[in-house]
This record gives structure tokens, sequence and C-alpha cells, in this order.
């Protein structure tokens, strides 16, 4: 559930960083495979609804944070600007575009799994909100995430390991959030594909060398993420027994930003926010009588509190993805 602190004030803080840049282009950074001289286009041309943000997974989970802060606080001065921007970019037009990007040849990895993961979570997003809005751009998204669900869905099969970073290529934060979908879109087949890899990937897994981390520009803690994909697939007292054998010690230090002009370097407050939402998540399916529940949440806080402190708007290297990570915190939204 949202954070008791989590208010209309704060939610407007976190809608300004996303207004400001879902409909940014530049700068950007591309991940883009050249085919012939015609794919040399801007991005507004290349992937129409997703263009903004500096890269195309920035934006994407900026369109989530909208919807998400339009259907929690539908009052809000924000929501109506919200509304509009969401709309301006989910149009067929644009979405039949994205399609075909994904599609083209030499595309297969394009955001995988990290970008793919969160346009499902904006799609499972739409799906939850019981809105005139939020049903037509369901509609007009659907031939995106079908195109996702089919790319993920021939590639996970393939993949004998899994990634353990702690950037964008991690499996594990990849493999939550797509379980989430799974589970809100009523899609069976994709979930049952989804938690099988995650069992073959993690269940035998003893001793993650939580020690090891963080790595210099780490924005995911491998080990966390990792529990907390395995705490939506097994039931309390399971996911407790593996839990212990996999981190029998969880010692974890706020991080800090030496650097908030080096996007790479900025990485580490988003590292603070991810760590409180896993700890929270894997908390959530502790028993109630165990005695870790306690100085986890405690844990949870204090890196909370770091990771939002550190979001500031007037450096965009930050700002154009923190605020994301922030509302998926302090909105419940992995519970």
């Amino acid at each position: 559930m949202a954070d008791s602190g989590f208010d209309q004030a704060q939610a407007a803080r976190f809608a300004k960083l996303a207004l400001e840049c879902v409909h940014k282009e530049y700068p950007n950074k591309i991940a883009h495979s050249l085919n012939s001289d015609a794919d040399v286009r801007p991005p507004r041309e290349l992937t129409p609804a997703f263009y903004g943000c500096y890269d195309w997974h920035s934006s994407v989970h900026g369109h989530w944070l909208l919807v998400r802060l339009a259907r929690l606080f539908p009052e809000a001065p924000f929501a109506a600007d919200a509304r509009r921007a969401v709309g301006q970019s989910l149009t067929d037009t644009n979405v039949r575009q994205e399609v075909k990007y994904l599609g083209d040849e030499g595309r297969g990895s394009f955001e995988r799994p990290y970008g793919l993961a969160w346009l499902l979570q904006l799609a499972a997003e739409l799906k939850e909100w019981d809105d005139p809005d939020a049903r037509q751009w369901s509609a007009t998204l659907a031939p995106l995430e079908h195109a996702v669900t089919a790319r993920i869905a021939s590639w996970m099969p393939k993949m004998d390991h899994p990634i353990r970073t702690g950037e964008h290529n991690n499996t594990a934060f990849g493999i939550g959030l797509m379980l989430d979908y799974a589970r809100i879109a009523r899609n069976a087949e994709f979930g049952n594909l989804v938690e099988g890899r995650a069992r073959d990937y993690y269940l035998k897994d003893k001793a993650c060398p939580l020690a090891y981390e963080p790595s210099g520009e780490d924005f995911l803690s491998p080990c966390l993420a990792e529990a907390d994909a395995v705490r939506r697939i097994l039931p309390p007292a399971e996911f407790a027994q593996w839990f212990h054998a996999f981190l029998p010690d969880v010692d974890l230090e706020v991080t800090r930003v030496a650097d908030p002009t080096d996007g790479k370097l900025y990485h580490l407050a988003g590292l603070n926010l991810s760590r409180a939402w896993m700890l929270e998540g894997i908390v959530s399916k502790l028993p109630a009588g165990d005695g870790r529940r306690r100085s986890f949440t405690a844990l949870a806080g204090r890196l909370k509190e770091a990771g939002l402190d550190s979001i500031k708007s007037e450096h965009y290297e930050g700002g154009h993805w923190l605020g994301s990570f922030a509302v998926y915190l302090v909105s419940g939204r992995g519970l």
C-alpha cells in the first residue's frame, strides 16, 4: 500500500519531473541499430510515443508515473496536464510506429528486459484504472503490449542463465515487473512462462554475495532484486526458508552520490530507492513472527529517506528517471 506520508504535494513534485521530460527530445541517448541511411532519423520519428526523458525506457516509465499519479490523485491540479501528456503520446499512429520499430531487423535485444518490463508495467497500470481515458489508452497500447510479451516469450526460454548486474540488464528486476503485469492482465500463459524461468534461475541459489555490492554505477541490488522476485512466487514459509539460505545477513549502508551531474554516478541515488522497496517486498512475505521484519523495515526507511532527498530537479541526469523510482516506492506499487 502507499506510504502514509505520500500526499498530493509530494505527488505534484514527481509529476512535474515527468511532465518536463516526456516530450523533451534532447538530450537523447538512443540504443539504435542502423539498417540503412533511412534509419538516421530523430528520436521523435523513430519512437514517437516514447522519445523523451533522455532514453526510451525512461520515457516509458515517465508515462507510467503520470498514469499512476493521475489515477491516485484524480482531482490534483497536475492530473489534467498528466492526462494531456499521456494522450498526446498514446495515439494509434504513434503506437503503430513503436510496434514497427520494435520488430525491425537488428532490434531483437532492444530494451530487453528493462524497458520492455516497464512497458508492461504501464499496460498493467492502465488496465487497473477504472477510467474512460485509461481504457482508451489501454486499447491503443495493446498492439505494443502484445509485441512485447511475444518478444519476451521468444527470448526467455533460450536464456539459460540470468543476468545478475545492478543495472538495466538485471533479469530479476524485470521478472518482478513481468509477474505483476501477468497477474493484473490475467495473462496466465505469459505468467507461467516467467514464473517457470524464475524458478529455474533462482530457487537453488544460496549465499548471495551482498558484501560485493554495490558496483560503482548500480541502481539495482542484484541480491535484493532476486529475493524480491522470488517472494512473488513462494508462499511465506517456503520463502522464509529460501531467503535465510540466500541472504542470512543483510548489512547495507546508504549510498552517496559524489557528483549528481554525472548520470552514471547518479545511479546510486536510485539504488537507495530500489533497495528500500525491495526490502519492503521481502518483509511483506516474511512470516509475522520473523525477527528480521523490524530491522529490515527500519533499514528500508533510512534508504528511502536518503533516496528521496537526493532527487534534485535541477540535475536532469537524475531528474529524468528518479521520479518514477520514487513513486514506485512511496505508492507501494510493488506490494
